[in-house]
């Protein structure tokens, strides 16, 4: 089995690192990946992914991206549901990035 994806996206904000209780650097983006052809109504639907990025990966992108900038990232597909505060679980979707490739910066 393969559990393997490659998205190319624009970041939807500014990342921002966290460190989890046990010393592990962290970072939760968001890609904006167009879709490839028109709905309907002839426009060009987006999907915002929500991406998990670790250690090295998670400080390289933090210093050096920033909103609106392209990015390549390779990873693969994670499943886990989260315990919010009224008892309630949410399931989550999300992408693990194993390598983010800087593709180019928002113009100014």
């Amino acid at each position: 089995m393969l559990n393997q994806t490659v998205i190319v996206g624009r970041l939807v904000r500014d990342p921002e690192l966290r460190e989890t209780e046990s010393g592990k650097k962290v970072t939760n983006i968001t890609l904006a990946v167009p879709r490839s052809y028109k709905n309907m109504n002839g426009e060009y639907d987006t999907d915002f992914i929500n991406c998990v990025l670790w250690s090295g990966v998670a400080e390289n992108t933090t210093q050096y991206v920033h909103k609106g900038d392209l990015l390549g990232i390779k990873g693969r597909v994670q499943s886990r549901e989260i315990q919010l505060d009224n008892d309630v679980k949410k399931h989550c979707v999300e992408l693990v990035a194993e390598k983010v490739t800087f593709l180019s910066s928002k113009k100014d």
